[in-house]
């Protein structure tokens, strides 16, 4: 095993785990993080920004997660 396949693979691992963890921060009804914070963020404006970043942060999270799929199962 190669270290950039090694690499590669630690990264893909994380990526799963981190894929997780947003997964389950979200809210079925709706809520998602913003039920978490009791008070205002100054990170976040409302509670519409930080589900619009925990979407978008998912979304980045399942692109690594999914081309590194495919990228290690070439080898």
């Amino acid at each position: 095993m190669t270290v950039l396949n090694l690499i590669l693979s630690w990264t893909w691992i994380s990526s799963g785990v981190l894929l997780i963890v947003l997964v389950l921060l979200h809210s079925p009804k709706g809520d998602g993080m913003g039920g978490l914070s009791a008070s205002g963020s100054s990170m976040f404006s409302s509670t519409s920004s930080i589900e619009a970043t925990l979407d978008r942060l998912t979304w980045i999270c399942l692109t690594i997660f999914l081309g590194l799929a495919i990228v290690l199962s070439t080898n």
